[in-house]
């Protein structure tokens, strides 16, 4: 249990409010909240008061579950804390906060992305059968005009809101040590962000799948061009939603796992990322290189492309056999 929660749970046992804990503190209601909703940490005078008022020890309300450690022990995580980065429970609360604040901008930047052809496919649609009075090269150059308006957008906000969350690139890829109380904060904010990022996931993949039905039905009874040009952009539009989910709770999500070093943020994975980092440029330069000397070698650029999908597949198993031969290597 964390500071904030035996709080909480002794000034309930009690019966006191808020208010009354406040007036005997001689603080504010608003920083008893604030303690109790993990946002802030009393300083060591008031823990030291709180412990007189309820009744307990200071270390009863200061330490979570501490085992003693051997000297060896306490000399090993001497060494490793003093290699690790800080998280004030500030800076945590500053991050958290602001990955929220930007999640939907960032998820709708790739919403925007994904809905970009939608007019230019339906536009195109509409010359192609003959109906309405677009002609084919309106629909063409309206059609482009609006994507690339689309994908402009998408790349400002990308710029714009992106750019704030890189000063916190370090917590992706510095071992992180956090202050008392900020790693139970976090769990708790995550613990209670999970049914909402299990329910958003669960949505977009959905959405994704779904999506593809109205296509289907529409090939399988033989509908018109028009009808199965229409499913096309209903399942961009549906896709571009259950993406745009995705992202959402996925940021959020993210800056959990990233302050807790879970998943792909442990101080392992880490290490694998900075030792690998030279990787994808190196191989992805020579991808090029190879494709436009075949490509110009043999002027076959309609078929040339076919060395793209096998870069991919090649890229992964040679990054993942890389991944295997950097853990084995005890070096660090």
């Amino acid at each position: 249990m964390i500071l904030a929660d035996k709080i909480t749970a002794l000034r309930k046992q009690n019966g006191w409010s808020q208010e009354e804990l406040a007036e005997k503190m001689d603080i504010s209601r608003q920083s008893v909240s604030k303690w109790e909703s993990g946002t802030s940490i009393p300083d060591l005078d008031k823990v030291i008061r709180l412990s007189g008022i309820f009744g307990v020890s200071t270390d009863y309300l200061l330490k979570d579950e501490i085992e003693e450690l051997t000297p060896e022990e306490d000399a090993r995580v001497a060494d490793e804390g003093s290699k690790k980065r800080t998280i004030t429970l500030e800076e945590a609360n500053r991050f958290m906060e602001l990955t929220r604040s930007l999640s939907g901008k960032i998820a709708l930047a790739v919403a925007l992305c994904i809905l970009s052809p939608v007019c230019l496919i339906f536009l195109a649609g509409l010359a192609d059968t003959g109906k309405g009075f677009v002609t084919e090269g309106l629909s063409a150059g309206l059609g482009v005009a609006i994507l690339l308006i689309m994908v402009a957008a998408a790349v400002i906000l990308f710029i714009l809101f992106g750019a704030q969350l890189e000063k916190y690139e370090y917590m992706e890829k510095d071992a992180l040590s956090l202050e008392y109380g900020v790693k139970g904060i976090v769990e708790k904010k995550k613990e209670a962000f999970e049914p909402a990022y299990r329910r958003c996931i669960a949505a977009g993949v959905s959405l994704c799948i779904l999506g593809v039905v109205p296509l289907m039905l529409a090939a399988g009874i033989g509908a018109g061009d028009m009808a199965c040009i229409a499913c096309v952009d209903v399942l961009l539009i549906m896709v571009a939603c259950g993406v745009y989910l995705m992202v959402w709770a996925g940021y959020i999500h993210g800056s959990y796992t990233k302050l807790l070093q879970e998943g792909d943020y442990t101080c392992e994975e880490k290490s694998v990322r900075r030792r690998t980092a030279f990787f994808p440029g190196i191989y992805w330069c020579l991808a090029t290189a190879l494709y436009l000397a075949v490509s110009f070698r043999s002027m076959s650029w309609d078929t040339s492309w076919i060395i793209w999908p096998v870069a991919g597949v090649l890229y992964a198993a040679v990054y993942g056999i890389l991944r295997v031969i950097v853990k084995a290597d005890p070096k660090k």
